[in-house]
């Protein structure tokens, strides 16, 4: 079982959010007050392919153990700075499969959808920050550890230190792909 480290959340499109005592997390729609708030598409690229999208993008979560690797890089990190609206520690989010449910808190509860795929944005933040948060693995695939998205299937209030439990889905498993 992992915990949440931080929450955030940000009213306008910008790339980082600010953080928070208690985000709201609405089924269907993401994290009330968010810019991401909705059922369809809201992330700028998204929209301008095709708005009628669904949003699969509602909730973004980030691993704080990024934060250690990239300070090993030289980067000074912090919840909120990757745009990321839950920061989690004690599990391995790049790892689990997609349809995974996150239990938070009390009653909200998340579905995993994809990997965030990193964008130039993050260069902006920090130059040399998006190289950072791509890898290789041993087969040479592309690994990107900019977080998850998800979409809320549960209402509820997610606060920091509140537990996280993971609902694997059914078998077999998909791995996560970016969306």
């Amino acid at each position: 079982m992992g915990s949440v480290v931080a929450v955030s959340l940000r009213s306008g499109h910008h790339f980082s959010k600010t953080p928070s005592l208690c985000i709201r997390l609405l089924t269907g729609l993401g994290v009330d007050g968010d810019a991401h708030l909705g059922e369809t598409v809201k992330h700028r690229s998204g929209v301008r392919k095709d708005p009628t999208q669904p949003n699969l993008r509602q909730v973004h979560l980030l691993h704080a153990e990024l934060f250690d690797e990239l300070g090993a890089k030289g980067f000074a990190v912090k919840p909120g700075d990757l745009g990321e609206n839950i920061t989690t520690a004690g599990i391995d989010l790049l790892a689990l499969p997609t349809g995974t449910r996150l239990h938070l808190g009390a009653s909200a509860v998340v579905e995993i959808t994809g990997l965030r795929n990193p964008c130039i944005q993050i260069d902006h933040f920090r130059k040399g920050l998006m190289a950072a948060t791509l890898d290789r693995d041993a087969d040479g695939n592309l690994v990107r550890k900019a977080g998850i998205m998800s979409i809320v299937v549960a209402d509820g209030d997610v606060r920091p230190a509140d537990a996280i439990g993971v609902e694997l889905p059914a078998t077999p498993h998909r791995p996560l792909l970016p969306v």
